[in-house]
């Protein structure tokens, strides 16, 4: 039996690609914070999945987007002490999206929103470094077409205050 406690996150994330760039936020709090993450999030009380990526995008980037399809689903598991949890366990459905309107923006800063403004960056620019496990599947992704089936786990994951 395994003694770590996982703390699930389950969400709803967007890739927005322009002249081979994706769209991420500068994410402010979490396991994430301080690195580059994909726009999106938890969803609301009675939202659908397609309501919440919609709203995530808005909020975090400014951005309104349709949907262009679903790409699949994935998820990664990495060690970070949070209240009672020891790990974390990160289910991430992943959509491909376009623009339909609005610019990039300053996010509204509200109890819950967790990004600091979107920026573009390159493949050569994202590293384990300064990005979530979610940034590098997704350049994955745009490379390979494929998510793969089995979890992301990383052994070790710093926080980055």
């Amino acid at each position: 039996m395994s003694d770590k406690k996982y703390f699930r996150a389950f969400g709803v994330y967007g890739i927005y690609i322009e002249d081979g760039k994706l769209l991420v936020i500068h994410k402010s709090k979490g396991p994430y914070s301080n690195r580059f993450d994909l726009p999106g999030g938890s969803l609301e009380e009675g939202e659908s999945l397609v309501e919440a990526m919609r709203r995530e995008f808005i909020e975090e980037t400014g951005i309104e987007i349709e949907i262009e399809e679903q790409i699949g689903v994935i998820d990664f598991k990495f060690p970070s002490v949070w209240k009672e949890f020891t790990d974390v366990h990160h289910i991430a459905v992943y959509y491909s999206v376009r623009k339909t309107g609005g610019e990039i923006s300053i996010p509204e800063q509200f109890e819950g929103q967790d990004s600091l403004g979107a920026v573009w960056i390159s493949e050569h620019e994202a590293s384990r470094e300064n990005t979530s496990p979610l940034v590098m599947k997704a350049f994955e992704w745009l490379k390979t077409n494929d998510l793969g089936l089995n979890a992301e786990i990383y052994e070790e994951w710093d926080v980055l205050k």
